[in-house]
């Protein structure tokens, strides 16, 4: 029997609230052999009661509804399937416009998509099929100006400097690594002033996301 008849097609289920934009993405995975659409549904927490949540494996998240709410419920979600009360989908996180500190928080509380509304249907599909294979993905231009291709670190960073790194990369702000390595808030200035110079990097969001891609964590794709 040909294995590829035999696998199954992943579910891919949208919180939405435009019934125009929920019509779109069916017709689109209509046509395709390896995705099927689901359900739709208003926001996560009434996906998240429905029947259709136990076969969902990738659910997509406007960003339209709210970012707060977006993070709330990717926060619980994650929280949820660490303690064993819930099998997690893949999350994709969409939207008109999203800054780059949105999309570091959205990838820090488990999102593994973030792509704009206004990306063409090969990047949408491009995006869903490469989370369902279990990988993160997104688009370079949610990102703008602050990733560089190749990091090339000019200079050793200290040991001090990778500390301070790391942290960044999990999303801490200047006075919570202060508090966190007992130093002043002034002093983490200096240091991601030394982190930003050697490594060619300029601000935190392209640092953390660098970081996040040079761990694998996270791929950038071209719009």
């Amino acid at each position: 029997m040909n294995l590829e008849l035999t696998r199954r097609k992943k579910t891919v289920a949208i919180c939405e609230t435009q019934p125009l934009t929920v019509f779109g993405l069916e017709h689109l995975l209509a046509s395709t052999g390896d995705l099927e659409f689901g359900s739709a549904h208003a926001t996560p927490a009434e996906w998240r009661t429905s029947a259709d949540a136990a076969r969902t494996d990738i659910l997509i998240i406007d960003k339209g509804l709210g970012a707060k709410l977006v993070l709330e419920a990717l926060m619980q979600m994650s929280s949820d399937a660490a303690e064993g009360r819930f099998r997690m989908p893949y999350v994709v996180v969409w939207g008109m416009s999203i800054t780059e500190a949105e999309a570091l928080r959205f990838l820090q509380a488990g999102a593994r998509g973030i792509i704009r509304k206004s990306a063409d249907s090969g990047a949408v599909l491009a995006c869903l099929r490469s989370v369902a294979q279990g990988r993160s993905w997104m688009q370079d231009s949610v990102f703008r100006d602050a990733i560089i291709p190749e990091i090339q670190i000019r200079t050793e960073l200290t040991p001090r400097e990778h500390q301070v790194m790391e942290l960044v990369e999990q999303g801490y702000k200047n006075r919570e690594i202060a508090q966190e390595l007992g130093i002043r808030p002034g002093t983490v200035k200096i240091h991601l002033k030394h982190i930003f110079e050697k490594t060619g990097v300029h601000g935190r969001h392209g640092l953390a996301l660098n970081g996040l891609r040079q761990k694998g964590i996270v791929s950038l794709l071209a719009s």
